[in-house]
């Protein structure tokens, strides 16, 4: 039951998020103050080589890393006694890390919603519109746009199925406060670049936290089924 509280408050939540970011206009007031109508330029240069090893391609190999490395430990250490307490967690980790971010990729696909800097707010080609509307006639021949929701951060915030992971209260504080840390901080350079709004990276947070909770679900369904692949006694 709680569980499906859970589910559903996240979903409403997400709704939510969506209709608001759509309809208030705070993105645009938002990013308007990282982008400087003179110089025609955002606060932070895309070009910047340091900066964009560590808050994009770096971090992004990090991630990377430690999914793989969290998926060997969990095949190692699958029989170990030691492992028994926290497999439940680790399947999760290890799935969240891997359908978060495809999933939220496979959004962007779709969704045909661009980047600030393609918008004619600042001084690009695209008009502002919300993610359920259709463009204009005269804007359907532009190229399809694939910015919504943050897919570079889905792979920050789907450290939060951490949380899952640890047993007691102040661990749980930790691997949340270190996972949105993270997913914020890689959002947050995207849309100094011009390359997010907040609502972006927003609903992938929440987007995020709905699809390890379903994950959750899903494993728990398994264990409940006895199923030997999952079978963590």
């Amino acid at each position: 039951m709680e569980s499906t509280k859970n589910i559903v408050t996240t979903t409403l939540v997400l709704i939510a998020t969506v209709l608001f970011f759509g309809l208030s206009g705070a993105d645009i007031w938002v990013q308007s103050h990282f982008y400087n109508p003179l110089t025609h330029q955002w606060i932070v240069d895309t070009n910047n080589t340091v900066l964009k090893f560590i808050f994009y391609d770096g971090i992004k190999r990090l991630l990377i890393i430690v999914a793989v490395l969290l998926l060997f430990g969990l095949i190692a250490g699958w029989k170990r006694s030691w492992m028994k307490s926290y497999r439940r967690g680790l399947i999760i980790v290890v799935l969240s890390s891997i359908a978060v971010p495809l999933i939220v990729g496979s959004l962007k696909a779709v969704t045909n919603m661009p980047c600030p800097k393609s918008l004619d707010s600042f001084d690009g080609s695209y008009p502002h519109t919300c993610v359920w509307e259709k463009y204009n006639t005269k804007d359907c021949h532009l190229e399809k746009q694939k910015c919504w929701p943050a897919g570079h951060a889905s792979g920050g915030f789907a450290l939060l199925s951490l949380i899952l992971l640890f047993h007691n209260r102040k661990n749980k504080i930790i691997a949340g406060t270190v996972a949105m840390g993270i997913g914020w901080s890689m959002g947050s350079y995207k849309m100094l670049i011009g390359d997010h709004f907040l609502s972006h990276t927003t609903i992938t947070m929440v987007l995020a936290w709905l699809l390890i909770l379903l994950i959750a679900r899903g494993v728990d369904w398994m264990i409940k089924k006895n199923l030997k692949i999952i079978d963590v006694q």
